[in-house]
Formats: structure tokens, C-alpha cells, sequence
């Protein structure tokens, strides 16, 4: 398979940064859930350090990719009629904006409430804002809503990809499934 993207498939590099990146944000919802049903402990403080830090992966792994989208003209085509093309790009704009909002969000409302964000512990990420319990709390709404809304496009994405394939067996699943020939 090509690194680069052509006007038939997406390269191995744009594939892997996008299921790296599906792959990384499911278990954020099960870290969050597991971590708001703990008590204030180091359980509860382990498991939100590993949200944040997975969080930032995702971030950084999103920004890659929008730099390599970037860099690498050679996208696939469009295909479909022009309300579908239309459909698509803004969809496509909506996943990457959540995808950076999400984490940004987070970043932010933890800073807001005085705690680290840290990459395992490796090293620590500036704060984004003050310490702030009122903004803390709007921001930690703000997260909330940007995971709603990112389901939701996400749901979307996923039920035209199915739609392409199933439907009108056109080929655009294949061309960003891994391992697929396309």
C-alpha cells in the first residue's frame, strides 16, 4: 500500500492516523464514565490522568493528520451527487473540528480547575486558561455537549460510509478501511 493518498484511496498514513484516532477516542467515554463514578482518590486521579493523557494523543494525532490532508493534495475524488459531496465536506469539516474541540475543551476545563494535564506523566502541557471555578464548570458543560455533538456526526459519518457500501456499493468504505485494496 502507498504512504500517499491518491485520486482512488487514501494512503497507509491517512488510514492509520484516522482509525489510531477512532480507536483512541472510544475508550475516552468509558475512562470518563469510570472516573465520575469513583469517589475523590488517587483511583479516580489514575484514571482521568489516563483520559487527559489519551486526549492529548488524539489532539496531536489530529493535528497530524490535518497537516498531512495538508500536504498531500492527492485525495480521493468525490463521489456522489453534489448535494452528497456538499453533505460530505461539511460533515468531514465537523469531525475534525470536534476532534480538535473535544480535547481542547478538556485541556482547558482542567486548567480552569488548577489540574495538570500531563502525556503520562511525562511531561505537563501549559494551562490554556486561569484558574477559574465558574469557567471551570461552564467548560466542563462545553465538554460535555462537544462529546454529544461528536457522537452524533460520528453516527452520521458512519451510516453513509455503511449507505455507500450497502446501498450504492460505490467503493468509499473500502478506501479508507485498513488493509482493504480499495
Amino acid at each position: 500500500m502507498l504512504l500517499r493518498n491518491t485520486a482512488d484511496a487514501y494512503g497507509s498514513l491517512s488510514r492509520f492516523l484516522h482509525w489510531a484516532i477512532v480507536l483512541l477516542i472510544v475508550p475516552q467515554y468509558f475512562l470518563a464514565e469510570a472516573a465520575d463514578e469513583l469517589p475523590n482518590g488517587i483511583e479516580k486521579l489514575q484514571i482521568l490522568n489516563w483520559h487527559k493523557s489519551l486526549g492529548m494523543v488524539v489532539l496531536l494525532l489530529a493535528l497530524a493528520r490535518i497537516g498531512w490532508k495538508v500536504m498531500n493534495r492527492g485525495m480521493p475524488g468525490p463521489i456522489g451527487e453534489p448535494w452528497q459531496r456538499k453533505a460530505a465536506a461539511v460533515g468531514h469539516g465537523l469531525l475534525y473540528l470536534l476532534i480538535l474541540a473535544q480535547p481542547v475543551s478538556g485541556w482547558a476545563m482542567s486548567s480552569a480547575a488548577n489540574y495538570p494535564v500531563t502525556l503520562f506523566g511525562w511531561f505537563q502541557f501549559p494551562a490554556l486558561v486561569a484558574e477559574n471555578h465558574d469557567l471551570h464548570e461552564t467548560l466542563e458543560e462545553v465538554h460535555e455537549v462537544f462529546f454529544y455533538s461528536l457522537v452524533t456526526v460520528t453516527a452520521v459519518h458512519i451510516a453513509a460510509a455503511l449507505y455507500h457500501h450497502f446501498v450504492l456499493k460505490d467503493g468509499v468504505l473500502r478506501r479508507m478501511l485498513p488493509f482493504s485494496r480499495s
